[in-house]
């Protein structure tokens, strides 16, 4: 007859071993990042990317993270985790990941080649993590100021249902119709 100790060894080591077969969580590459598979491989060049995207019928996201940040860890963990988020994300968006202190040479719209960090700089990219989005097209962007080509951006880490409205907020151009603010109030 199981002892109440051994149901609860019996138990515990089944909740422990479970844990090896839930989902893989994401490591760290040579960077220091948490990558996601589905992630945007790109030859950094943004209006390209701009141009692939809308060709897709995507639209196209900017994370900023650094190695260490652990609010990137948690958007990676949990955000990207969560399989109704990833899938949104995935079929309506291209996501390049860029290091807030990266050393890659990036072609911005105007077609200056700077390196990720001198990017970060120019755009005022602060936090991490933080995401920029663009509009559907490239045209005229490159006349703009750097931070006026953005449509939205979200200065670091949101929770789960925050961070999935803002991907809606982009994809569903609210933002001509007024603020994230008034786009959570709208949208319960």
């Amino acid at each position: 007859m199981p002892t109440r100790r051994g149901l609860l060894a019996f138990a515990f080591g089944a909740a422990w071993a479970g844990r090896g077969v839930a989902a893989a969580e994401p490591t760290p590459g040579e960077d220091g990042l948490y990558h996601e598979p589905w992630f945007l491989q790109s030859f950094l060049d943004l209006r390209e990317d701009l141009e692939s995207a809308a060709a897709g019928g995507k639209r196209l996201a900017i994370m900023w993270e650094l190695r260490g940040c652990p609010y990137c860890r948690e958007t990676h963990l949990v955000n990207f985790a969560d399989a109704g988020i990833a899938s949104y994300i995935r079929d309506n968006f291209e996501v390049l990941q860029l290091n807030l202190i990266g050393s890659r040479k990036v072609t911005d719209f105007d077609r200056q080649e700077l390196s990720e960090k001198e990017l970060a700089q120019k755009y005022g990219i602060r936090y991490t993590p933080t995401f920029q989005f663009f509009p559907p097209s490239p045209d005229g962007l490159e006349a703009k100021d750097a931070i006026a080509r953005e449509v939205a951006r979200a200065p670091g880490y949101l929770k789960p249902q925050h961070f999935l409205s803002m991907f809606r907020f982009v994809r569903e151009r609210a933002y001509e119709r007024g603020s994230f603010r008034d786009f959570l109030a709208g949208n319960g």
